[in-house]
């Protein structure tokens, strides 16, 4: 039997408000007996669960991994605003004019993500 993904573990300074931001990014919840200050918390999305655990490390360089977001209920663009009035900021744009392309964020601890068209937006070109 092969193994399966549990979850996927991100380091961080502050993993509630990580989490806060992450879950309601992904309309997801936090586990019940996460709280402030604790050394990790627990993200759970119909999708996926993200684990995020304290670390004293700071974000020096360019994550080796990072998520790749599909918008479900609202387009590229509506997804990007909805994440910078989250938290995020902006990275790096790669729409182009025949509306293609994605969008590079960071979250609100520097972490990359990329938001790229909805499955709606792909079927329409």
């Amino acid at each position: 039997m092969a193994s399966v993904i549990r979850h996927v573990t991100i380091d961080c300074a502050d993993p509630y408000t990580l989490a806060t931001f992450w879950a309601k990014a992904l309309n997801g919840s936090l586990a019940d007996d996460d709280n402030p200050g604790d050394p990790e918390a627990l993200v759970r999305t119909p999708t996926a669960t993200l684990l995020f655990i304290r670390v004293n490390d700071t974000k020096t360089t360019k994550n080796r991994v990072h998520l790749d977001l599909q918008p479900q209920d609202r387009t590229r663009d509506e997804e990007v605003a909805h994440l910078l009035t989250l938290g995020a900021t902006l990275h790096s744009d790669h729409r182009r004019p025949d509306g293609t392309g994605w969008v590079t964020l960071h979250d609100p601890e520097g972490n990359e993500l990329c938001v790229e068209r909805s499955a709606g937006e792909r079927a329409r070109s």
